[in-house]
């Protein structure tokens, strides 16, 4: 197989992944609130994290270094994450994707006052196309704009925070630092929060294999993403992503009757459009190494 077949095969269990994790979580958020699934969805992570660690040695990796970076970036993901997993609950799941695939587009606004990095007419192109697919993905008005709305385009904001942060620590840091630091903190901030009122919903019988599946299928689906990025070139692994769209719009249909609504696709491809231009920019420019 060549490494683009093999990306696009990563590509397919990333894909299942993201979409078998909205699904969990829908169908928890009558019995848990947001706080309490990333409580259980770390408890999984930390398991599955110390126990490769252990089993290959590199918990030898793990430091204190950055650990302020570390804290914040956490942070930043745990508000998405929970923003995210209240969205999905809401609002129709292709309009939480489509939203969400708007944090590429943040990231170019977060990297030029985290990063310093320079804000060229391409970037400012792709981020101002961003700007206009969300509008029509939204459109916002008294009646329409809602929490769900909110909530998804907010997670998208604090997801691409993360991941200028994830940047800035790859630097410094390996992968195994950098998980073992995203479950265990995210674990105490989701303990801190679900247990502040003295009440943490217990799984149970129905709810344990859903628990299990948002753990799981968190870290599976960046570990595929991850694997098809160092196969293939973000220009061909994030056109195959997009796929999550109708993908999960097809789910939404058949397993809670959500209409097909144009005017997301349309928003949505308007949202590509600006970041396959800024990729195809980027990855074009000649590097001075």
């Amino acid at each position: 197989m060549t490494p683009t077949f093999r990306a696009a095969l990563w590509m397919i269990g990333s894909i299942g992944s993201f979409s078998a994790m909205a699904v969990a979580g829908r169908e928890l958020s009558a019995r848990f609130d947001t706080f309490e699934v990333m409580l259980y969805r770390s408890v999984i992570g930390v398991i599955i994290v110390v126990t490769l660690a252990g089993a290959t040695g590199a918990w030898r990796q793990i430091n204190t270094r950055n650990f302020g970076t570390q804290l914040l970036r956490n942070l930043a993901h745990f508000t998405g994450q929970n923003l995210w997993f209240l969205a999905v609950s809401l609002i129709p799941l292709a309009q939480v994707f489509a939203l969400e695939f708007t944090s590429p587009l943040w990231v170019i606004v977060l990297s030029i006052f985290l990063l310093g990095e320079r804000l060229t007419a391409t970037r400012a192109l792709a981020a101002v196309l961003g700007f206009i697919g969300i509008l029509i993905v939204a459109r916002p008005d008294i009646g329409n704009l809602n929490t769900g709305i909110l909530a998804a385009a907010g997670c998208a904001v604090f997801f691409a925070l993360t991941n200028v942060l994830t940047k800035r620590l790859t630097r410094t840091q390996g992968i195994t630092t950098i998980l073992f630091y995203l479950t265990t903190l995210q674990l105490i901030f989701g303990l801190i929060s679900a247990g502040y009122d003295g009440d943490i919903a217990l799984p149970t019988a129905d709810t344990a294999p859903f628990l299990l599946l948002v753990g799981a299928c968190g870290l599976l689906a960046h570990f595929c993403l991850t694997n098809a990025l160092s196969l293939a070139p973000a220009t061909v692994v994030v056109p195959i992503d997009f796929v999550r769209l109708p993908a999960i719009a097809v789910v939404g249909m058949l397993l809670y009757g959500e209409v097909l609504d144009v005017w997301v696709f349309i928003g949505a491809g308007i949202i590509f459009a600006g970041n396959y231009l800024n990729l195809w920019f980027e990855t074009r420019k000649p590097h001075i190494w």
